[in-house]
Formats: structure tokens, sequence, C-alpha cells
């Protein structure tokens, strides 16, 4: 079949944002800042204090660092040699869940059962030694009240978790209950943080002038240090939840997605750029050019990464992909705009989230033109899917100009455990 041309070169403009928009959502971006360090409640961004700042780099020591953001929990236990060195000396990880065997997140399960289980990963990771003093970071990247950096409450379980006597609970004295149980008295949790803030932390303590840190994968959050300059309050990592960002002019296809979506009106900067939701987007719109609106058919980021890298002249792999999930046998012709289109929503993905960042750059009160910054980014998106990383710095420029040679982003993908044992390390400056 071939497609309708109209409708392809129709659909490919929903996706587009040119220089005008671009530059609309980077100001709104900064106007949403500016106005949720007045009050969060007038802003569509979160503004979650962290209670901690950037490392100096010369936190030294042996720590312990938890890594609880799913189903798979880590223990490492890290020894920091200052100035960006550290070795991880052992690594302990296990899932919460195994089938028919035991499991820790469902229906039925405790906190106690939890965090019994997390405790036995601790004593494993420290070879059993109940003397040595140990310090914990805690990244736990789940939706936390939090008061100070070790007061983090669980207001609600997210993907799909459901032990009891968890939420309202501050997570880090269900540990430390735990550790006692098992007569595990020498390890002090000390500091909770998300995993956002771990990636700006682990980045900025190997290379100073980072001030941004992003996850930017199957979902979408970015921190930064706000530096409170006409305040009296120090300068603090600010977890800004911006997956939740609203000022956004959706297309028709992020409208019908958000429509049927789990949480509708929630995450809409999220749902336009995140791995988890991009095949679904481009399934929508192939449902379109196929003549079939409204029929999903499973797409995911992967599909779209190798989709894009088919360079083939007959374009045999865009042609097994797209037959595999549609049924729908593309001749090349197809497959060459199919391959525009995908490219299409990743270059979107990728201006979008680089507009949010120059907001955050603009708020940092013109720091740009004087000394270099880097953006520490976390996650596949940014790691392996095509065009992403290229197309940061495009939109860089464009909002930038001469400043963006100031600017670049640095991929920073064990931030979460080497976050937690900073953040261990800087408890004690507090």
């Amino acid at each position: 079949m071939a497609f309708d041309k109209e409708l392809f070169d129709d659909i490919c403009r929903e996706f587009t944002v040119d220089g005008e928009a671009l530059h609309t959502i980077a100001a709104d971006f900064r106007y949403d800042l500016k106005q949720g360090l007045k009050d969060p409640d007038l802003s569509s961004l979160r503004m979650l204090k962290s209670y901690v700042g950037l490392p100096t780099g010369e936190e030294k020591g042996e720590y312990l660092a938890l890594d609880f953001g799913g189903t798979n929990v880590r223990v490492l236990r890290i020894r920091l040699d200052g100035h960006g060195k550290f070795e991880v000396l052992k690594k302990v990880a296990k899932p919460l869940r195994v089938e028919g065997i035991y499991d820790y997140v469902g229906e039925g399960s405790t906190a106690e059962q939890m965090f019994d289980f997390i405790a036995e990963l601790v004593d494993e990771a420290i070879d059993g030694d109940h003397t040595k003093k140990y310090l914990l970071g805690h990244t736990f990247s789940f939706p936390s009240e939090q008061t100070n950096l070790y007061d983090a409450k669980l207001i609600i379980w997210t993907k799909e978790f459901a032990t009891a006597g968890v939420e309202g609970k501050v997570v880090n004295d269900l540990l430390k209950e735990a550790l006692h149980r098992q007569g595990i008295d020498n390890v002090e949790p000390t500091a909770v943080i998300n995993d956002t803030v771990a990636v700006l932390l682990a980045a900025a303590y190997k290379q100073p002038d980072t001030y941004i840190g992003s996850i930017y994968a199957t979902g979408h959050n970015t921190c930064y240090l706000e530096p409170f300059a006409d305040k009296a309050e120090r300068p603090m990592i600010l977890n800004l939840e911006s997956g939740g960002f609203m000022k956004l002019v959706p297309n028709r296809f992020d409208v019908a997605f958000d429509e049927h979506s789990e949480k509708p009106g929630e995450q809409r900067l999220e749902k336009m750029v995140s791995g988890r939701y991009m095949g679904e987007l481009f399934g929508m719109a192939l449902a379109e050019l196929l003549g079939e609106k409204g029929k999903a058919y499973g797409f995911t980021s992967i599909d779209m990464s190798n989709i894009v890298l088919d360079e083939s002249p007959d374009k045999a792999e865009v042609q097994k992909i797209v037959a595999g999930k549609t049924g729908h046998k593309l001749d090349t012709a197809d497959c060459e705009l199919v391959r525009d289109l995908v490219s299409k929503i990743i270059v979107r993905s990728a201006r979008l989230v680089t507009a949010s960042y120059v907001g955050i750059l603009w708020q940092l009160d013109g720091q740009i033109k004087s000394k270099q910054q880097h953006i520490a980014i976390d996650g596949s998106v940014y790691e392996k899917m095509p065009l992403a990383k290229e197309n940061i710095m495009r939109a860089l420029s464009e909002l930038l100009g001469e400043d963006a040679a100031h600017v670049d982003t640095v991929l920073e993908n064990g931030g979460s455990g080497l976050g937690a044992a900073i953040a261990a390390a800087m408890s004690q400056q507090q």
C-alpha cells in the first residue's frame, strides 16, 4: 500500500516543534520554576526539597548504598576516595519477588517482610560484620514527603507495589527497625534521596560545575541546584518531578493517549518524551496511516531505535518490524516514511527535554556566560536512542546561541548507588 502523503505530512507537522515553539516552552518552564519557588501550588513543577546540596569532592570513606527503585533491590559497599574517585567493594542484588518462591511486593506482603529481606542484603554487603560502623544512603524512587535528609515518608506506592504498612511511614525508620531485628546496629541509615538527585550527586562528585541532573529513560524527571541567591536559605537540590510539567500544547495523539492512560491529565511532559510512551504514540500515528485508527500495536522504544538504525536501501528491518506488529507488509517507499515518522517523534522528545533544561539554565541567572556547565543525564533514551543526543545539542545551540559552547551533557549511569553513598557521606556535613 502507499500512504496518503497529505495525511503523512499532517502527522509529521503534529510532531514538529519549531524554533519559536521551542523558545516558548523553555520560557514557560522557567516561569513555572520562578512561580514554584514562590509557592509550589502556583506551578506544575513539584519543587521537592532534597535537603542536600552538591558534594565538595572531598567526601571520603566507606559507605553503604541502598538502591530501591523497583522490584530489583541493590546494596553496594562503596569506598569514596575523593575527587571523583571511588570503588565498589561489594554489590548484592536480589529481586523482591520471585514467581512461586516469595513475593514481598504483592497483595498480602508486609513492611516487616520487605525490610527484613533488605536487611539481609545489607548483612551480605558488609560480609556479616556487626562491629564496623557504616552510614547508609538510600535512593528511594517512590513518591515521598521529605522534611530533612533522613525523613522520607512514602506517600503512595507506584509501580504495582502493594506491600502493606509502608505508606505513610518513614522508610528509614522501617529499615532501621529491620536492621535492629537482625542485630545489625552498626549500620545507620542517614540519608534518603530520589534517583534523579542521585544522578546529580554522582556526576557532580566527578565533575564540578554540574548543576542539573536528569533521568531520560522509561520515565523522565530533572533536578537542579537552586542557589537561593537572594535568600538566606543555603543552596539545595530541588527535585522538580518535571515529567508533570503541563505548559505544553499536546497534539491529537498526545490527547488521545492521555485520555486512555492510567492517570489522565497528569505527567504531560513525560507522556510526550519518555521511552515508555514514544512507541505508543508512534503506533497511534501509524494506525492512522494504515487506515486502522484506534488500533494498538504495542511498539516499543526499542522498535523505534531499530527502525531508525536501518539505513539499508531496501529497509528490510523496518519492513520486518512493522509486519511483525501490524500484519501489514510495506513497500520500500512507505518504510522510508515510517523511518521519517519515527525520527520526528524522537527529535520532538529531545527538543522538549532540552527546552526544560534551558529553562533551568536561564533560571540559574546567566552563569552560563562565565563558565562551563554540565548537564548529567542517566537513562536508556539518552544513552541508546539514535538521534536523541545530537538533537539535544542542536536544541541547546538553537536556544542559547553562542552560550551553548559553555554547556554540554554527560552520561551518568551509575548514579543510584554512588549518589546514595555520597549522600550518606554528606549527611555528616549537615
